[in-house]
């Protein structure tokens, strides 16, 4: 799709055409659910005007000036803006990302720990499928938007280790399930009675949404005394990471696994926090420095 300098305005005509781009692209729903808001946000400041860089500079500078979004969310937004400049012909309108150094910890405020894990999952005792549901997001290390894949045909396969196959940006990965959860998602099922689909169902037996999961966790929260910034979906999947490198050292497996196609993104799962990091530090430089300069001292 491309267009003039003069006639390129971002209307909604150019929105929707740009949400079915996505969507051919196999685009996973979250991923053109974000796209879409951020242009909107992007459209809305420009007011009708057309499309120029001078405008994308100042949208750019807006959302740093009004203080609302980390310097990371601006530059999700500004990718956004990226890909959309580039579907309507206008890539010489984009401007580059912000610089930020990356932290070599995880911010404490938003890093599930596992005893806080099992504080959701006692909370959740009562909601056998909620319960159920965390084990199997931590347990596996899926994403939520892949829970839909959980099938009860998934678990009627004739081989003894259920292998989940689930669909992600264009790839098919198989998910591995560790015996135990395997005994506690047939339990489930029986119980239940499903005979078939998902296993994660609403009443009228369409797959749980995004939503639905993120507010039934949300729910948890104050019975499990967990800050509610640390609790959501995604969280579970990186509590997975980190365990299981904690484990294995093997990080190449774990992007296997988790179904990262650049060992990059999972170097960022496994990224401890701050405390865990200022233990090391203090560790390295007691044992390093300090020792010496006591041995020193005393001889």
């Amino acid at each position: 799709m491309s267009s003039t300098a003069a006639e390129t305005y971002i209307t909604s005509e150019v929105i929707a055409s740009f949400r079915s781009y996505l969507i051919s692209e196999e685009k996973s729903e979250f991923t053109i659910d974000k796209y879409i808001r951020d242009i909107a946000g992007f459209a809305s400041f420009l007011g009708g005007e057309p499309l120029s860089k001078e405008r994308v500079l100042a949208y750019k500078a807006h959302l740093l000036e009004c203080g609302k979004f980390a310097d990371s969310s601006i530059n999700s937004m500004i990718s956004s803006i990226r890909a959309l400049l580039k579907f309507v012909g206008r890539p010489d309108c984009a401007v580059s990302n912000l610089r930020i150094q990356e932290l070599p910890f995880n911010p404490e405020e938003k890093n599930l720990t596992k005893d806080e894990f099992e504080r959701l999952l006692d909370a959740a005792k009562d909601n056998r499928r909620l319960h159920l549901l965390l084990l199997v997001i931590f347990s596996t290390g899926i994403r939520v938007s892949e829970v839909k894949y959980f099938t009860v045909e998934s678990f009627r396969c004739k081989l003894d280790k259920v292998r989940v196959t689930v669909r992600c940006k264009k790839k098919n990965r198989r998910v591995i399930v560790a015996d135990e959860l395997k005994r506690e998602v047939l339990a489930y099922i029986k119980e239940n009675k499903i005979e078939s689909g998902p296993i994660f169902r609403t009443k009228s037996g369409k797959p749980l949404d995004r939503s639905a999961i993120w507010k039934q966790m949300k729910r948890l929260c104050k019975k499990a005394k967990v800050a509610e910034s640390k609790v959501f979906p995604h969280n579970l999947r990186k509590l997975f990471a980190r365990t299981f490198y904690m484990e294995t050292h093997d990080i190449v497996q774990l992007a296997a696994l988790l179904g990262h196609s650049s060992i990059n993104t999972t170097k960022i799962y496994v990224k401890t926090t701050e405390e865990e990091v200022r233990e090391r530090v203090e560790m390295v430089v007691n044992k390093l420095i300090f020792t010496k300069i006591r041995t020193t001292l005393s001889a």
